[in-house]
Order: C-alpha cells, then structure tokens, then sequence
C-alpha cells in the first residue's frame, strides 16, 4: 500500500505541477484585449473598455447557452466566431470583386478567386496589434464589414431568429447589439491574428475558414499522431499489467450466507438523508422533461409543437436549466450517498449530524431554487449586466448560475466537508477489533475517500478565480477545472471508494483489495485526467504548449476506460455471490451500466473527439454532445442513481422491493441513451463534420445545412430515443416515490433475511445507544 500511495502522490504533485505551469504560459501568451481598435484612416472602431462590455451582454442573455464562442456552448445557433469570420470574409470578398471584376466574388473564375483570397489571407493574418499603444489598426474595409455584420446581429438578437431559437429582444438596444458586436470582433480577430514570433494564429488557426486561410497547423497533425501512439501503448501496457495480476488477486472466499447488513438500523442522519433522493427523483423528471424540449427547439425554433413556449422559457433558459438541474440532482444524490455512507464506514453517529444534514438540505434547496430564477430573469432581460453577473446569469457553460449562488454552493460544500470529515474521524483513528491488516486496509480505504471529499469540496473553488471582467482565455481554463476536474476526477475517485467501501461491508471483497482497487483505479485515472483537462482549450486562445499536453495525457485518460469492463464482470459476478445479494441487483446493475458508458461514451466517443485534428473539425458539433450525453448522463447519472438506489436499499433492508418499475426505468434509460446516441446525435455529428471539411466550420453549424431535409430528419429521429428514455427515467421517478409510498415495497418476504440467532444459540440485537453519541455494532 506504501507504494501505491507513494504513486497517488506523485501523480497529484507532479500533475498539477504541469497544470498550474501551463496555466501561466496561457496567462502569458492569451490574445491581447485591446484599448482601442481604430482604422488606418484614423476612425475608431471600438474604444477602451468596450470589448469587455459586450462580452458581459453575451453573458447575460445566456452566454455559450446561445451559440458558441471559440467552440464552447449550444449547438442550434452558430459559432458566433466562425459566423462572424465567415461574413466578414464574404463581405470583403464581394466588395473587392466587385470594385476589380464588377460581379460578385462567388461569379469569378478559380485563379481570379484564389487572387482575391490570398489577398485577403495576408490582410486578416497580420497582427497588428501595437503594445505600446494597446490599439490594434485595421484596414477601413473591415470596419464596412464590421457595419454590415452589426446590422445582421440586430436582425437575429431584436427581431428574432427561429432557425437559432432566438427570441426576439434576445438583445434590447441597438447600444447592446453593438457592444456584443465588437466581442464577436474581437474573438475572430484573435482567431486570424498570426501570434508574436509564430506562424499561427492565437487560437492555433481555429476555426477551419478556407477563405481567409485558416487551416490546420503542424501541431495538430504531429500531436494527434503522438496521442494515438500514446493510446496503443497505454493500452497495451495496462492490458500486460492485468495479465500479470490476474492470478495474485486476492478472492473473498468467505461470502456470508445472509445480508450483513439486514438488521442494520438507520441513524438519525441517514433517515435525514431520504428527502435528498425525493428531490433528486424530482429533479430527475424536470430535467427530463426540459431535455425533450430543448431538443424539439432544435427542429422548431419558437415553439413547442405549436405552442410559444419560446416567448416564456427561450432555448438559452430551457438547455441552462437542462445542464444545471442534471448537475444538481447528480451532486445531491452524490453528496447524500456520501453522508449516508459515513456511519456505515464509521459505526459511528456524532452529535448533531442530523442537524448539519438538514440545513445542508435547506442550502441546497436555496441554491436550486435562487440561481434557476436568476437565469430566468437575467435572460429576460431583467436585470443588469453587473447584476446578472452576481444573481443570474454567468453565461459560462456548466457553472452560469451566479456568483451568489456559487458562494453559497461552495459553502454548503465545506459544511458537507466537514460533515463527512467528524463521521469519518473515527474510522481514521479507531483501532478496530478485527485484525490489525484488515483494520490498516479499511484505514487507507476511509484516507483516500477523506482525500477525495476534501477535494469536491476544495476544487469546487476554481469556479472562483475569475470575475465579470476577466479574460475569456482564463475563464476557460478555470472553467475547466470545475467541469472537467470536480467532475470528471474528484467525483469519480469518490464514487470508486464508495462503491469498494459497500462491496466491503456487504463481505463481497476483502479490505485490503477494496483500498488496493481504489486506491490504483484513483492513481491510474487521475494521472491522464489532470493534465488531461487541457484538450478542452486547443482552440481557446491559448499556446500550443496547452495543446501538445493535453492531447497526449487526454489519450492516456482513455486507457483505464478501456478496461473498465473487468470491474463490470467483477460486480457481475459479486451479484451472483449469494441469494441475498439479489437485493443489491439493480443498484450494482447500475454501476455495471456505468462501466458500460465509460467505456462508449467517455472513452469511444470521448477519443472520437479528442485529438487535435479531429476537434479542429469537430468542435461544437453534434459529436460533442454525443460525448456530452453519453459521458455525463451515462457515467456520472447512472453512478449517482446507483449510488441512490444502494443507500435506499441499506436503509430498510429487510423489506423486498417490487421491481417491476426499476427494471422499467434501468433499461428504458440504456436502451433510449443509446438510440438518441446513435438514431440522431452521432449521424448528425458526422455529417457536419463532412461539411465542416469540405466548405468550413461555418457551414457545419449554419441553419443553411442543419435546416436541409436529411438533417432535420435525423434532428427527429431524436424522438424515438428521448421517449424511450423519458419513460424509463418516469419509471425510475414513480419507483422513487413508491419507496416513500409503500407500493414499491413487496408484501412477500425474499427470503434472505438472517437467523434470529448467532452460531453459539445467542439472540442477536441490531444496535445499542451511547449517551451523547450513537454506536452502532454491525452484527
């Protein structure tokens, strides 16, 4: 075990090490933001300050929530940068051909068109941006395109633009249009503008525009190379390790003949953690069915089958509340598997457990509740752009709720934190009755999972770093940490030891294996994962520094996922241990349905998009958000539902479940993932990739190509999945609620309960009270 904690550190030290290094160079080398833009005529275009100002209007009415910037946010209304580059390029194109050859540019012959296009290739790549100064100087024809795409912008934010799902007064003022405007400039300008001593531009020549010369660069092509190698070999390396092991495994030969855990009596704070999982089911229903609408704008625009929803709940609310609420029902059922499973790994209840339970409730409710209203007025237009910053919107995906409502999120993680921490003190220092191996290996089991809890609470707090006017460069790589670090990292090294700590009081694996698994499975993952998190800023402004890094550590991030289905036959095979264990069925099938994503949708469709030549194309297309659903919903929903469904079963677990509905809900959920993922989200994604190579990556986001027939069909072919789905997902929900009901509980006996006695003839008692505190004696 010294060794493999020894490895977990030098992982974590050595990783981060890497990150924050790379994080400076980004700070050093990200597009500069300049005071003024101004034409070499002596008109200003754009003066001090305003850049930033239009970003925060970008952030108040819903940010990456309404297209995306740079390739990060939704996926119906387009890349505004690409958009952007795409009319200028044309406008300036047209205006050349029309003043030298009198007919537009799309009229001339090949040679008089590539004469154009070279031209304007060297006029968008020069870089010249002046430091001294802080003002960039661009050609008067630019700022005549510049006029013609703020006109466009008016039409699509004032006036609406159903093909987008954009309401009108989206934007209020022709003042606001402008100043979003001028953002939009700014980040197409930084995607053309050769960098200092470089041949490349700031965003690593993204997006793919032929007409302005934007094209892959060395680096992707070299480094995407480089990934691949370094995925065959990760995987030959780990699939050799396994091989060696197989025969050291340690076997738990001394499966118990009846549930361990059958006269197990709740304590005052488990029964408190119940309300957690009614939310959860609730909030599972409302994402749900905010999904199906969101996805029906994709086809229809304004409407909901007829109905103008769009005038009260735009797409850019419906796909905030769809992200926000999946993640807090994920958290919640997460962090109460997490309070529910302390006194199991402890034997111990301290004093006011319960209390610090209920108002951690009581905060989550007020987060929920207070940053879904802020998005919904600050999209309205309700508020200030300042003010949607703190209380509405952020405009940032997966963290929009606002700053106040991030505060108190983090402070209710601390008091989880320490929650967790007084429960689990005791099974740190407490010297078990049993064997001193087997109390050294729960020891190390209950450190990594004190590990992993510190740091959901702690790392939560990258969310932070940045305010209503940082970079956007910065933003992304902070972002980053939360969505791809919390998420992907802390929560998954937690899920592991959770799951290991249950399997461990069930007698299903020995002490010592469990902590070992965990403890490897954490190390392992973690050591692609860290580093890892920089394949999502290829494109984001940074150097390729970011991009040489992230796309060889994101391949080793597929390497365990590649593997993972020998811990999905080793919970098969745990299920299949003893009769009584069939009352654990369905929440290990569900952590089986887990290894099953993470294998599909973090490592086949993950990798899919992950080299840098694949995401040059890719980015923000429909094959992220096959990622997205299959990764997120697939791997982090299925763990936090199975997690559920345990803690629900430890509970009473001497009452048999019906589970008619939970058959239902497990393979209605799979099976309809599975559909929308391969009936709609992964054809549609390749098809823009095909015109994203052939025309630019402008065309494979445009409502001239997803508006075709082919493509709205396969945008339908989204029902078929969805419904199977959402009917799974209300099976699951009307289960949860019979739990609370009665009617998901069976009146038969399973006949798994255990002797009234010991093996000496001894009656057995199920737990025993301490003045003060509450010992509970596992029988």
């Amino acid at each position: 075990m010294k060794k493999l904690w020894f490895a977990f550190a030098t992982v974590m030290v050595l990783s981060f090490l890497v990150l924050g290094w790379i994080g400076t160079r980004i700070f050093q080398q990200m597009p500069p933001i300049p005071a003024k833009v101004v034409t070499s005529d002596g008109i200003t275009l754009i003066d001090d300050g305003e850049i930033g100002k239009g970003q925060n209007v970008w952030q108040s009415m819903g940010g990456m929530q309404v297209g995306s910037i740079w390739g990060h946010g939704s996926y119906v209304a387009p890349d505004w940068t690409a958009d952007y580059l795409h009319r200028e390029a044309t406008f300036i194109l047209d205006k050349w051909s029309g003043a030298e050859f009198s007919k537009p540019f799309a009229e001339l012959d090949e040679e008089h068109q590539g004469q154009l296009v070279g031209r304007l290739s060297k006029l968008m790549h020069a870089n010249t941006f002046d430091p001294a100064t802080n003002t960039v100087t661009i050609e008067p024809i630019r700022a005549e395109a510049f006029e013609a795409n703020l006109a466009h912008y008016q039409s699509v934010f004032m006036d609406g633009n159903a093909d987008y799902a954009i309401p009108a007064n989206s934007i209020t003022s022709e003042e606001r249009a402008r100043l979003f405007s001028k953002f939009v400039f700014w980040t197409s300008w930084a995607a053309t503008a050769t960098r200092p001593d470089d041949i490349v531009s700031y965003t690593n020549n993204w997006p793919f525009e032929p007409l302005v010369g934007n094209r892959p660069t060395g680096d992707n092509i070299v480094w995407t190379g480089v990934s691949v190698i370094m995925l065959l070999a990760g995987i030959a390396a780990m699939a050799w390790w396994y091989a060696a092991r197989r025969d050291e495994e340690e076997k738990s030969d001394d499966i118990p003949t009846h549930d361990p855990l059958a006269r197990w009596e709740a304590t005052p704070s488990q029964k408190a953690t119940v309300k957690y999982f009614w939310v959860v089911a609730a909030l599972i229903f409302v994402q749900m069915a905010l999904g199906v609408v969101t996805a029906h704008y994709g086809v229809e625009g304004e409407g909901f089958y007829g109905i103008p929803l769009g005038e009260y709940l735009p797409y850019s609310v419906t796909r905030t509340w769809h992200v926000q609420v999946g993640l807090f029902w994920i958290a919640t059922a997460w962090l109460a598997a997490g309070l529910f499973i302390g006194p199991l790994v402890s034997n111990h209840e301290p004093k006011y457990q319960r209390l610090g339970v209920n108002v951690l409730f009581g905060a989550l409710l007020l987060v929920v509740v207070g940053s879904l209203s802020g998005e919904w007025l600050s999209v309205k237009n309700y508020m200030s752009d300042t003010v949607s910053f703190y209380l509405g919107h952020q405009g940032y995906e997966y963290v929009e709720l606002g700053r106040i409502w991030q505060l108190a999120l983090m402070a209710g993680l601390l008091l989880w934190l320490v929650l967790m921490l007084r429960v689990l003190w005791p099974a740190l220092r407490h010297k078990a009755e049993s064997s001193a191996s087997q109390a050294n290996s729960q020891r190390h089991l209950v450190t990594l999972l004190a590990v992993a809890t510190g740091a959901i609470a702690l790392f939560y707090g990258a969310g932070l770093t940045w305010g209503q006017h940082s970079h956007l460069t910065m933003v992304e790589y902070w972002r980053w940490w939360v969505v791809h670090l919390w998420v992907e990292g802390f929560f998954e090294v937690f899920a592991t030891t959770v799951i290991a700590f249950v399997f461990m009081r069930l007698n299903l694996i020995r002490p010592g294996l469990a902590a070992a698994a965990a403890l490897l499975s954490a190390t392992i993952f973690l050591a692609g994962g860290i580093i890892g998190t920089c394949h999502h800023l290829y494109f984001a402004g940074t150097p390729t520094v970011a991009l040489a890094w992230g796309s060889v550590f994101s391949a080793l991030e597929v390497v365990p996922l590649t593997l993972v289905s020998f811990d999905a036959m080793e919970d098969l095979r745990r299920s299949k241990a003893s009769p009584w264990v069939q009352r654990y069925k369905w929440p290990i099938y569900f952590f089986v349905s887990v290894a099953f994503w993470n294998m599909i949708g973090a490592g086949l469709f993950g990798f899919m998009i992950n080299p840098p030549i694949a995401l040059y194309y890719m980015q923000g297309l429909n094959t992220t958000p096959l990622h997205g659903h299959a990764a997120l919903f697939g791997v982090y929903g299925m763990l936090g539902i199975g997690l559920m469904l345990m803690c629900l079963r430890v509970l009473l677990p001497g009452r048999p479940w019906k589970d008619g509905m939970l058959r239902l809900g497990f393979w209605g959920m799979n099976v309809g993932l599975m559909a929308m993922c391969l009936l709609s989200l992964l054809p549609v994604g390749l098809l823009q990739t095909k015109a994203s190579v052939e025309h630019g990556y402008w065309f494979a986001r445009s409502s001239e190509f997803m508006q075709t027939d082919l493509m709205q069909t396969l945008r339908w072919m989204r029902v078929p999945g969805d419904t199977i789905f959402f009917f799974g997902a209300v099976a699951l929900v009307w289960f949860i609620g019979g739990l609370w009901t009665g009617h998901s509980f069976s009146k038969q006996d399973d006949g798994f309960g255990p002797p009234l006695s010991d093996d000496d003839g001894h009656m057995v008692s199920s737990s025993q009270g301490v003045s003060g505190e509450r010992e509970l004696v596992e029988t």
